[in-house]
């Protein structure tokens, strides 16, 4: 392997007449005058005597490196020859001498480029792509068999490469990371290989899992002995508005605007009729107390006031009550249309079980260096979000203020991650959300204090631009959408070869655009070490649940022999027992339809239908 053709200080090409290159591999450009240059193959071409030149249309077959291929003896006539392009990775004040050799390093030669950290203070995310070979000349006995992968057919197999190390700890200063990717792209995989890394270290985390697959007690598939681990003690799972909720006493006006704000838009008028009526300390009950006795007044108000004026009318006291409402709010809130909104709205929240607990189980979770999993609707995760997030970036940000303070008052409480899947759902672009201005806020300022998003999405176009640009280190699976790649291509330092490739990523491959890092880097993700609770292929679901039922109709059926296809009804309540829920007469006669083509059973026609009998027809 040799430079040839033209040379630059970015980039020079390479040719060979063996070995063929591969994409994103690691080479070493042996110059004596500009010294050992590393680079990374971009693009890759192979040319012989059975494809004409001129059907090449690709930077690689130019005519001035065609010429120095023949200066250098390749016969491209009669030989076949391997062509690469190599992105310089190594600084140079001038470029490649022209016959420099090129050659695979070995690991020491590119340890510092390939890795950012010490193993142990990095998430072993999966393995660099083109790393092979460097791989094959010896690995440290901390990074040798530290990243096995998953391939399908084949299950678990060997690391085959150098293990990609994201450094953590670095993160103080390029906080956030963005993962996105299309539909069966890994990217959902890739979050939980990075939450279970987040476990391994004890790193406290909130997850809102929209999906409900952020499970980790189940362990991938035959999984090798030595790379399982226990997650159960280091991760707790709650129900959105069950187990977690939002403490209505602790909301200002400004927040309960923005929760009733998820249910539908407010108007203006709603707007001011809230920050009204709300008082500091509010109950739900109070507060909704409030409102509908203020409604019920307005509605009726000439007979409230007559019953006030009455000290021997019927519900007196509640009319008085209800007057000194209308004296103090009456004229404020602009008639009862607004505050029947602002009840409906609340009332919604209440029945999805919004205000019936708080998040203290969340907190204990987050102080005991555990991850707590949220789940819950879309919806529901998006109006709570809001609120946890809050609550807890508060309760960060005043311990790190009261030790700069050297105030002791304030408990301690954990650095975190902020972690969600569907994230322009919680932070869209140019789209109030009630989440939208805390992630916002943490994307700004939250490194200082030591929280840190993790968000996934299939959309970062519809992301939100200024959380978009906080995210130092983004992490991008196949995505097809032209928008999509437009918007990774401005906020990435990824090249056109490699933009241009984003839609044909095999699933589970990515590139790590990282100012943590300094470069891209192509990434094949780890083996997760747990499966999705929503692992199971719908289709073999569909056949296993079949075959199970028709199994059990069979045991119930062929007691029954011989059944007549005129008098099905007769049968439902047996056969209905038999499967533990009821059934009607298309689906028994699907059954015995079923039955008929597996074998089992024989449809005879007669007269009056078709009757079932035992295939030996014995029954007729």
């Amino acid at each position: 392997m040799q430079v040839v053709g033209r040379a630059t200080h970015l980039e020079v090409y390479a040719a060979s007449r063996r070995r063929k290159f591969r994409l994103n591999e690691v080479l070493v450009i042996a110059d004596d005058s500009a010294g050992p240059l590393t680079g990374q193959v971009v693009e890759t071409s192979s040319l012989n005597r059975y494809i004409p030149l001129v059907s090449e249309h690709t930077s690689l077959v130019d005519p001035e490196v065609l010429e120095n291929l023949r200066r250098l003896g390749y016969r491209l006539e009669d030989q076949e020859v391997h062509l690469a392009t190599i992105r310089l990775l190594t600084e140079t004040q001038v470029p490649p001498k022209i016959g420099a050799p090129v050659r695979v390093p070995a690991f020491q030669e590119v340890a510092e480029l390939l890795m950012p950290c010490k193993a142990q203070e990095g998430f072993i995310l999966g393995v660099i792509r083109g790393t092979e070979e460097i791989a094959k000349f010896g690995l440290p006995q901390d990074l040798s068999g530290v990243a096995p992968l998953w391939e399908k057919g084949k299950g678990f197999i060997q690391q085959n490469g150098v293990p990609f190390l994201f450094p953590y700890r670095k993160m103080d200063q390029y906080p956030h990371v963005g993962i996105f990717g299309g539909s069966g792209s890994g990217k959902s995989y890739g979050l939980r290989v990075i939450l279970e890394e987040i476990m391994d270290r004890r790193i406290p985390a909130v997850v809102f899992d929209p999906h409900y697959e952020m499970s980790f007690d189940k362990a991938a598939a035959d999984i090798p002995e030595q790379f399982k681990r226990d997650y159960r003690d280091r991760y707790r799972c709650f129900e959105a508005g069950r187990d977690v909720g939002v403490n209505f006493e602790e909301l200002s006006s400004e927040d309960l605007s923005g929760l009733l704000r998820a249910s539908r838009e407010l108007t203006e008028a709603m707007e001011n009729a809230i920050k009204t009526l709300h008082k500091n300390k509010d109950s739900y009950l109070s507060f909704s107390s409030r409102l509908e006795d203020l409604i019920f007044a307005l509605d009726n108000e000439r007979e409230v006031r007559k019953k006030a004026a009455d000290p021997y009318s019927e519900d007196y006291d509640r009319a008085r009550r209800l007057v000194e409402l209308l004296d103090q709010y009456g004229g404020k809130v602009g008639g009862s249309a607004p505050l029947k909104g602002i009840a409906w709205r609340l009332n919604r929240l209440f029945r999805e079980g919004l205000f019936s607990c708080d998040i203290t189980g969340v907190e204990q979770t987050l102080l005991s260096r555990r991850v707590a999993v949220i789940r819950g609707s879309t919806w529901f995760l998006q109006v709570l979000a809001a609120f946890v997030c809050r609550k807890l970036y508060q309760k960060r940000r005043a311990y790190r203020d009261a030790l700069r303070d050297n105030d002791k008052s304030v408990p301690p409480f954990p650095p975190f991650f902020i972690v969600t899947d569907e994230c322009h759902g919680f932070a869209p672009k140019m789209v109030e959300a009630p989440a939208r201005w805390v992630f916002r806020e943490i994307a700004q300022e939250g490194r200082k204090y030591g929280v840190f998003l993790v968000l996934a999405t299939q959309r970062p176009a519809l992301l939100d631009d200024t959380v978009t640009a906080q995210l130092n280190t983004k992490i991008i699976f196949r995505t097809v959408r032209a928008t999509d790649i437009e918007v990774i291509k401005e906020e990435t330092d990824i090249t056109r070869e490699e933009a241009a490739n984003l839609p044909y990523l095999p699933s589970g491959c990515a590139y790590v655009s990282s100012a943590v890092v300094g470069r891209t880097v192509p990434v094949r993700i780890r083996s997760a070490r747990t499966e999705s609770p929503h692992s199971e292929n719908p289709f073999s679901e569909l056949e296993e649940r079949s075959a199970m039922e028709l199994e059990q109709a069979w045991r119930c059926i062929s007691k029954l022999l011989p059944v007549d296809d005129a008098n099905l009804t007769y049968y439902l309540k047996q056969v209905s027992q038999e499967l533990g829920r009821s059934i009607g007469v298309e689906e028994l006669r699907s059954l015995l339809l079923s039955l008929s083509e597996a074998g089992r059973i024989e449809r005879v026609r007669h007269p009056f239908g078709y009757k079932y009998v035992l295939r030996d027809g014995g029954n007729r």
